[in-house]
């Protein structure tokens, strides 16, 4: 077998669905499995996909096993020569895991491979490329010099800014939201480090690699990443376990460089952390006191679609009283979207562009919005199959 596309799943079933269905058009004659491992969810993910994507192997976990031990096990089972870490708020482009694949078949010494990640307005995710956190490329990044100084070749290493978007390049770093793996490499530097329970294990895993002899690569194919759908990220777990993290990894690769080198490092960690907890608190009591922010702007969407599905969007727009157009599209017709029919509006209502993804690629959808950034301007998309729309910050049914 080819290829072995590993998801882990926590209470994102709508997210996980689409990820699926993008994967069903990517994998066509690709010989693959998938493996959903489910992390103890209590949205019913697992009834809900295995009635839609029978074809998948599915591991229900009785307990949160974490990211890096829930790869773990499906890891073990795999029969790929390949193995693709991926996750489930991701839309995978047609084209792309055959591009990758090609490319790790023709470069032997690759370990891992990652592309292009889009984030909900189509812009470039910076994490797409990174470099190792060494203990001055992690002070550049805790400082502020990274953002300010975002091409420096020093100080901007850690997001490798400096490299260009639409080559391949070698990198440092792959994200754990879309890995590709050769399998032999795992065998050789071995699985994912189970001490991360969530963040850190992707980049221990790439330095690992590095060590091992092989080389990480960045390709310019391109995903959608919701970036962390299933995580809470103003919760104090969240905080305890990304910075927990950055800790594990610092012992683990630097526990004997030098007091005066970790320990400016240790204390940023330590400071980052203790204020990201304040901040959150603050927001706390803000809110209890009665001093909330200002009330967010209704959205507004815009669907694209065949006529059967912007009808179906029409009557759910209604019962959901949205702000809604509609426009009867698909990607012959219309094929760049949204951009040969938007209207320049005040930017500070946010816009979905919805798209019936029957009418028009997963490929066709992320191009569309990758040419062109527009401010205030999100991905959206209507699955015909189960009437629901996605957006990054909603799903409505």
């Amino acid at each position: 077998m080819n290829l072995s596309v590993i998801i882990v799943n926590y209470n994102v079933k709508h997210y996980l669905c689409q990820c699926l269905e993008s994967l069903r058009r990517a994998l066509k004659d690709i010989d693959a499995e998938v493996i959903v491992v489910d992390n103890h969810s209590r949205d019913e993910s697992i009834p809900y996909v295995r009635e839609l994507f029978p074809e998948v192997v599915y591991v229900e976990s009785n307990h949160n096993l974490g990211f890096a031990r829930a790869n773990n096990v499906a890891i073990k089972q795999c029969k790929g020569d390949y193995v693709l870490l991926l996750n489930p708020d991701t839309i995978v482009g047609e084209q792309t895991i055959k591009k990758v694949l090609e490319w790790m078949d023709s470069h032997p010494d690759a370990g891992a491979s990652g592309v292009k990640m889009l984030k909900s307005d189509g812009d470039k995710a910076m994490e797409s490329r990174r470099g190792l956190p060494t203990p001055m490329t992690a002070f550049y990044k805790m400082t502020g010099l990274c953002s300010r100084f975002p091409k420096h070749k020093k100080m901007g290493h850690y997001y490798m800014g400096y490299l260009p978007w639409d080559l391949p390049a070698e990198i440092e770093v792959v994200s754990g939201a879309f890995c590709m793996l050769r399998k032999e490499a795992l065998d050789k530097v071995g699985l994912l480090d189970e001490d991360f329970f969530m963040y850190g294990e992707d980049i221990d895993l790439s330095y690992r690699l590095i060590k091992g002899g092989y080389h990480n690569w960045y390709l310019p194919e391109t995903i959608l990443h919701y970036k962390g759908e299933s995580t809470q990220k103003s919760s104090f777990r969240y905080v305890h376990v990304f910075y927990e993290a950055m800790l594990i990894f610092f012992r683990k690769h630097y526990g004997g460089a030098s007091l005066w080198l970790t320990l400016p490092i240790k204390t940023a960690i330590y400071l980052k952390a203790t204020l990201a907890l304040i901040q959150m608190q603050t927001q706390k009591a803000r809110k209890t006191l009665g001093f909330f922010s200002p009330r967010k702007r209704e959205p507004e969407y815009v669907f694209f679609g065949s006529e059967k599905s912007v009808g179906q969007c029409h009557e759910l727009a209604r019962k959901k009283g949205l702000m809604a157009s509609f426009v009867v599209a698909d990607g012959q017709s219309l094929p760049n979207g949204h951009l040969d029919s938007m209207e320049q509006k005040d930017t500070r209502t946010p816009r979905y562009m919805v798209y019936d993804v029957e009418a028009y690629s997963f490929e066709s959808i992320l191009d569309i919005f990758e040419r062109k950034h527009l401010p205030g301007v999100y991905i959206g998309t209507y699955h015909p199959r189960t009437k629901t729309i996605i957006t990054a910050e909603e799903v409505l049914k």
